[in-house]
């Protein structure tokens, strides 16, 4: 697991003002998604093509997040990082920037239904939470993955993101979220990079302007406090509509 460090100019992510550990007043539980980013054999196994030493000690971290997720009434999504040439629209750009049998090893290694492909057995899915294919890095380009209309469709208005690469996909699935008019939740602990100076640049990128940054015990305390606000009828109902974008 990388070792979280902010900048110093960065105060304390944004988060941690006064008692309350979130940036946002109130979060629903209900409307809340948990998306997994790529936590695939291709980058979790021992000698995958892209594998990421880290993952593998992020997982309890992930599993733990899934399950308060699943019992306080949210969504768990899985995202699988998935090459295919034969899609609406092709992705030629990585080619370019990848040329050569590493690129091509990687690209293989993703295609759909391959064992690299495949979830990590470690992962604790269940049968009511959602696995959706994703094309590119971020999973809210248009055409590419079905995550932002599953969203919308359960009316659900927070993300917290989880999983690899903390500098590739996970941030760039967080930054696009929060410029759809989500409310980000990246959890610094459960999140994974080749290097902590990679995973701490997100961690001070999206702090600074695009999450809330927060380690899991601080994410399920509020998850927490959050469900019980809701069975109390207490919890705030935000009627904004993220997706929309509104002048």
């Amino acid at each position: 697991m990388q070792t979280q460090k902010l900048a110093a100019e960065v105060p304390a992510s944004s988060l941690r003002r006064g008692r309350r550990p979130r940036a946002f007043e109130m979060i629903s539980a209900a409307r809340t998604a948990h998306v997994i980013v790529d936590l695939q054999n291709g980058f979790v196994e021992p000698g995958a093509p892209v594998e990421v030493p880290s993952a593998r000690l992020i997982m309890p971290n992930v599993n733990r997040i899934i399950r308060e997720v699943r019992q306080s009434g949210g969504l768990n999504i899985f995202l699988r990082f998935t090459h295919d040439p034969g899609e609406a629209m092709p992705w030629i750009i990585p080619g370019t920037l990848r040329p050569g049998p590493k690129g091509e090893l990687v690209r293989k290694a993703f295609a759909r239904g391959t064992d690299y492909w495949q979830l990590a057995g470690d992962l604790d899915v269940g049968a009511d939470d959602l696995i959706l294919d994703k094309t590119r890095y971020s999973a809210f380009i248009p055409g590419t993955c079905k995550l932002q209309s599953v969203l919308e469709e359960r009316n659900l208005d927070t993300v917290i993101i989880s999983g690899v690469l903390t500098n590739c996909c996970c941030e760039s699935t967080a930054r696009d979220a929060m410029q759809l008019n989500y409310k980000v939740v990246f959890v610094e602990d459960a999140n994974a990079a080749l290097t902590d100076d990679a995973h701490n640049g997100t961690l001070d990128n999206l702090a600074a302007l695009f999450a809330d940054v927060v380690s899991t015990g601080e994410l399920i305390e509020s998850l927490a406090l959050s469900k019980d606000a809701e069975k109390s009828g207490l919890g705030q109902r935000d009627q904004s509509q993220p997706g929309d974008c509104q002048r």
